[in-house]
């Protein structure tokens, strides 16, 4: 009977991923290295702001020093879904953008920019205080989940323009 042997086979793909050019973005020589620790994002100016900035340095680490600063605008809608036929609405969708653009932290230079967008969901209560509650996790998940998007298409950018760290 025919065993195939996992640790075979992943060793020849990442000898064949080797040989094109894939490098681990966190490796030891991977281009994301350039960018732990040496990212500010623009200050946060709205709950929204706060919560993806949050999001961006669990990602990246709070830099004291940056090498690059990190622009972006949010958007953010709410459209109800599930509407019953006497017109309660019992789920609302979040739907989320952000423009970003990383720059130089000296020069202010455009370095690499993207957008990117993506929803959450919550259900509608009756209750005041509940329904607050649904409404604020529902965007602190969709600024988790934008600001990882983010990080990611800067990684996917990244040898094009980090610098090494110091």
């Amino acid at each position: 009977m025919w065993s195939p042997d996992r640790r075979a086979f992943l060793g020849l793909l990442g000898a064949g991923l080797g040989a094109c050019g894939f490098a681990p973005a966190y490796g030891p020589t991977g281009p994301a290295q350039g960018l732990r620790d040496r990212v500010r994002a623009d200050p946060p100016v709205t709950r929204n702001d706060f919560d993806f900035v949050a999001a961006i340095e669990d990602l990246l680490g709070r830099s004291a020093d940056p090498a690059y600063r990190l622009s972006y605008q949010i958007l953010v809608y709410v459209v109800s879904l599930a509407v019953t036929p006497e017109g309660s609405i019992l789920r609302y969708n979040y739907v989320g953008t952000v423009t970003w653009q990383a720059r130089d932290a000296a020069t202010g230079a455009v370095l690499a920019q993207g957008s990117t967008n993506n929803f959450t969901a919550s259900a509608a209560t009756r209750s005041t205080i509940a329904a607050a509650a649904s409404e604020t996790d529902a965007t602190v998940r969709l600024m988790a989940i934008l600001a990882d998007q983010v990080v990611t298409q800067m990684l996917a950018s990244s040898r094009n323009w980090v610098t090494p760290a110091r």
